[in-house]
């Protein structure tokens, strides 16, 4: 168990190394007001810290750095509030002043803002558009023999699916097929797209459409297909600016991550409220060693909808983000749910 004296020099030691980014002697810290110890005694608390794992020693520098272990004792015991600047909170607002009426654009300037703000890259699962509702319906030609199908949700999200026309399909038969889709399918919800369309739209589709069977086929593939996670970032290049990123294979591989959305999700802990870090080794990609992962979650109403992240180098401002991001997730609930209650009008 830490002395008191361990726990403020290992705090001290943390906050001097995440600003500075250099390693920290005893000598230097002994000229910080908070702390009232001699060098010599300052000197051998660092050396128990770090037999205990959680200070390491540089090969370039006698002084010290936190250790991922010391990262985690300091985010699990000693971090404390940052209060937002009046600034901060202009900015954040600025979000929500322009009434923006698509949850994705919402969603879109909350990961520029939180950029921003942070100076690390910040990451936004869209909402899980599954449980959503279809509120219209669109067919657009795009030749004589493709279309696209435009799905609009009750949230304001935009589903686009191309598919192929069987050839002798008129405009009249497009019209007939986007007003029965309209009747029949607004209200739905997308999971359960399918089964309703093929066991209730499509008696009356078959009535009233020549070429039915061919139509459907490529139809209700693409329209019933997977939707894809969407991902939204904010300054995917703000990490190459830490020092931490300045090997460019290391840079290059973190920016080629983070441009695979499979992989990016697993940064995520899904169905899990309120603020989570995960600390270099912690995360299990092995292109973000270096990186810490901050994550919140956002809803809609009561219902929890997606996940925002901000990827730092692990010397990342944690009481700065985790104040950051924790405003932001409740203001971004807040007018998601503005914006969806409108929608379902």
């Amino acid at each position: 168990m830490l002395t008191n004296r361990q726990l403020l020099i290992l705090q001290v030691t943390v906050d001097d190394f995440i600003q500075t980014a250099q390693p920290v002697g005893s000598r230097q810290l002994s000229k910080k007001e908070e702390v009232p110890f001699s060098p010599a005694t300052i000197r051998n608390d660092m050396a128990d810290l770090e037999e205990l794992g959680y200070l390491e020693k540089t090969h370039t520098s006698s002084g010290r750095i936190p250790s991922e272990k010391g990262y985690r004792f300091y985010v699990d015991h000693l971090l404390t509030p940052q209060l937002v600047t009046a600034d901060e909170i202009l900015q954040i607002q600025s979000v929500f002043q322009e009434r923006l009426t698509e949850t994705e654009q919402v969603i879109q300037k909350t990961a520029m803002i939180l950029s921003e703000l942070t100076t690390y890259t910040s990451v936004l699962l869209g909402p899980n558009v599954r449980n959503h509702r279809i509120k219209r319906f669109s067919i657009v030609p795009l030749s004589d023999d493709s279309a696209v199908a435009i799905i609009i949700t009750d949230s304001g999200h935009v589903e686009n699916r191309l598919f192929e026309l069987p050839e002798g399909i008129t405009a009249s038969d497009i019209e007939k097929m986007v007003n029965i889709l309209n009747e029949q399918l607004t209200g739905v919800h997308l999971h359960e797209l399918q089964r309703v369309l093929e066991k209730e739209t499509a008696v009356l589709l078959k009535q009233h459409i020549g070429r039915y069977g061919e139509l459907m086929s490529s139809f209700g593939t693409a329209i019933t297909g997977p939707q894809e996670e969407k991902v939204f970032y904010g300054g995917k290049s703000k990490l190459l600016h830490h020092p931490e990123f300045s090997d460019l294979q290391k840079a290059r591989g973190l920016i080629t991550m983070m441009d695979q959305t499979n992989q990016i999700s697993t940064l995520f802990s899904p169905n899990q409220s309120g603020i989570h870090i995960r600390i270099g080794s912690e995360n299990t990609l092995l292109e973000m060693g270096d990186c810490s992962v901050i994550t919140a979650s956002y809803s809609i109403g009561e219902e929890q909808m997606g996940s925002i992240a901000i990827i730092g180098p692990t010397r990342m401002d944690y009481r700065r983000v985790v104040t950051l991001l924790d405003v932001m997730s409740g203001d971004l609930s807040r007018e998601l749910t503005r914006i969806f209650g409108g929608l379902r009008k």
